[in-house]
C-alpha cells in the first residue's frame, strides 16, 4: 500500500512537472526571439489582419456560361399556290356583319422592330451636332420567334406580348440589373407581327399592318389602291374571321357610314368579290390559311432545331462541369486550405471557397466548434505565417478570447487566409485527466506486482 502511495505521489508530481503528458500550447515567451508574436484580436486587430492581400480561386468560366438562344431560326420557305373555282352568281346579297371588337392597347409581336434611342456623350462639335448624335444613339432590335430581343451588354429581354409601356419597365429593370445608364426612349419603328390582308378587286393587294391605332376597313381598302369594280350592285366586301365568313354589299358600304369604320384586328382577311365569286373569296381566304399553317410549322421545325442546338450546348457545359468537379473529389485542383488542430470536433483541413473570402467563423463552427469539456474558449489562435521570404520563420498568433461571448462577432470578421492554422488549446483540467488516464494502467500494474512480491 505505501508503494502504490508513492509510485502516485511521483506520477502527480511528474505532471505537474510536464514530464508526463506533453500537449501543444502557443507560448507567449516563444516571441522573444521575435518568431512568434500574439496578437489579441480586437475590432482593429481584425481590421488589420484582413488587410493581407488575398485573391480567391474562381471557378472556371464554365460555371457562369449559359447555352445561349442558338444561331437563329430558318425562313418559312415558299408560300402554298392559290386554287380558285368560280361559281354562279346569286340574285339576293345578305349582309352579314363582323361583331364588335375591342383588343386594347397594341401588344408588341414577333417581327416588330423596336428602336432604342440613349443618351449619347461626345466632343463638343459632336454634341453641336444634335441629329448626327441623336442617330448615331438608335439602335433598331427586331422581335425574334422567342419573343425577345438581344441587346448587347444586357441579354435577350422578353417582351412579345407586352404593350409599349410594359416594355419600357421591363428593359428597365433589365438596364438597372446590369448597372447601365437606365435613361433610353423606346418605340415601335416597324409594325410586322399583325396584319389584315386585302385582295380581290382593288388596285394593289396588300398586307396591312396594325400599328398603335385601330385598322379600319376602310383605311384596308385605301391601303389596296381603292376598289376597282364598274358594276357595284354585284360587288361584295367579304371579311373572314376566326373561321368565319362576313360579307358587306358594296352599295350597303358606300351607304352607311358606319360600315367604313368596322375595325379589323390581327388575322382578318378582307376581299372585294366583284360577281358574287363565293369559292373564289373562299380559295383567297383558305389561301391565307395555309400560309399561316405553314409559316407555323416550318416556325416550329426551326424551334425544335434550336431547342437541339441549345440542349447539346447545355449538356456540354454540363459534362465540363461534371468533369470538373470530378476532378475535386480527387484532390487533383489547387485549393487553398486552412487547417484546424488542438481540441477541435476533428482535426482536418478546410477548404477556403471560390470566389470569396472565408471567415474563421465558417471553418471553426462549421467543423463543430470548440468542445465545451475540453478545449479553452479563452485560447483560440490563428497562425499566420509571415508572407515575407526574409522573415520565414516569424508567426503572428491571433488570439481569440470567447469566453466573452461578445467576442464571437470577430470571427464572423476575421478573413482566413491559404494555410492559416486554427488551433484550440486545451483547457487544464483536460491535461490533468488524460494524465490520470495514461499513468493510472501502469500505477495499477505496478502496485499489483508490489502486492504479489511482499506476500511471497
Amino acid at each position: 500500500m505505501r508503494a502504490l502511495v508513492i509510485l502516485l505521489s511521483l506520477a502527480l508530481g511528474l505532471a505537474g512537472c510536464g514530464v508526463v503528458y506533453k500537449s501543444p500550447s502557443v507560448d507567449r515567451m516563444a516571441g522573444a526571439d521575435g518568431k512568434l508574436r500574439v496578437v489579441d484580436m480586437t475590432p482593429e486587430t481584425v481590421l488589420v489582419a484582413n488587410r493581407s492581400v488575398y485573391q480567391p480561386k474562381s471557378l472556371p468560366p464554365v460555371f457562369f456560361n449559359t447555352a445561349g438562344y442558338g444561331s437563329g431560326l430558318r425562313g418559312a420557305g415558299p408560300t402554298p399556290e392559290p386554287a380558285f373555282d368560280r361559281r354562279p352568281q346569286e340574285d339576293f346579297l345578305e349582309t352579314r356583319l363582323p361583331p364588335e371588337v375591342n383588343p386594347g392597347p397594341y401588344r408588341i409581336g414577333t417581327g416588330d422592330v423596336l428602336l432604342l434611342a440613349t443618351p449619347q456623350t461626345g466632343s463638343t462639335v459632336e454634341q453641336l451636332s444634335g441629329l448626327l448624335a441623336a442617330t448615331n444613339a438608335r439602335q433598331g432590335y427586331t422581335v425574334q420567334d422567342d419573343g425577345a430581343i438581344a441587346i448587347p451588354n444586357v441579354g435577350r429581354v422578353q417582351i412579345a406580348g407586352l404593350t409599349l409601356e410594359e416594355a419600357e419597365a421591363a428593359l428597365f429593370q433589365r438596364l438597372v440589373e446590369n448597372q447601365i445608364d437606365p435613361t433610353f426612349s423606346l418605340e415601335i419603328a416597324e409594325f410586322n407581327s399583325k396584319k389584315v390582308s386585302i385582295g380581290g378587286a382593288v388596285s394593289q393587294p396588300t398586307v396591312a399592318p396594325i400599328s398603335l391605332t385601330a385598322l379600319y376597313l376602310d383605311e384596308a381598302l385605301a391601303a389596296a389602291g381603292g376598289i376597282t369594280v364598274e358594276d357595284q350592285d354585284y360587288a361584295t366586301v367579304r371579311i373572314y374571321r376566326d373561321g368565319t365568313l362576313y360579307q358587306i354589299p358594296l352599295t350597303q358600304l358606300y351607304a352607311r357610314d358606319g360600315l367604313r369604320r368596322i375595325q379589323l384586328i390581327d388575322g382578318d382577311s378582307v376581299f372585294v368579290d366583284t360577281s358574287y365569286e363565293l369559292d373564289l373569296a373562299q380559295a383567297y381566304f383558305e389561301e391565307q390559311i395555309r400560309l399561316a399553317q405553314f409559316e407555323q410549322s416550318a416556325r416550329n421545325i426551326a424551334i425544335s432545331t434550336l431547342n437541339t442546338e441549345i440542349g447539346i450546348r447545355r449538356d456540354n457545359q454540363q459534362d465540363e462541369r461534371n468533369n470538373y468537379l470530378e476532378r475535386l473529389d480527387l484532390d487533383s485542383v489547387v485549393r487553398d486550405y486552412v487547417y484546424l488542430t488542438g481540441e477541435v470536433e476533428s482535426q482536418r483541413r478546410y477548404e477556403l471557397p471560390f470566389g470569396r473570402t472565408a471567415a474563421l467563423a465558417e471553418a471553426l463552427y462549421g467543423n463543430g466548434g470548440v468542445p465545451l469539456r475540453t478545449g479553452d474558449a479563452s485560447q483560440i489562435y490563428v497562425l499566420r505565417g509571415s508572407s515575407d521570404p526574409r522573415e520565414f520563420g516569424a508567426t503572428t498568433a491571433w488570439r481569440l478570447n470567447t469566453t466573452n461571448a461578445g467576442n464571437i462577432l470577430l470571427a464572423t470578421r476575421f478573413e482566413l487566409r491559404p494555410n492559416d492554422v486554427i488551433f484550440v488549446a486545451e483547457q487544464p483540467v483536460t491535461k490533468w485527466n488524460r494524465v490520470i488516464q495514461q499513468i493510472t494502467p501502469s500505477l495499477v500494474t505496478t502496485a499489483a506486482n508490489t502486492a504479489a512480491r511482499a506476500s511471497n
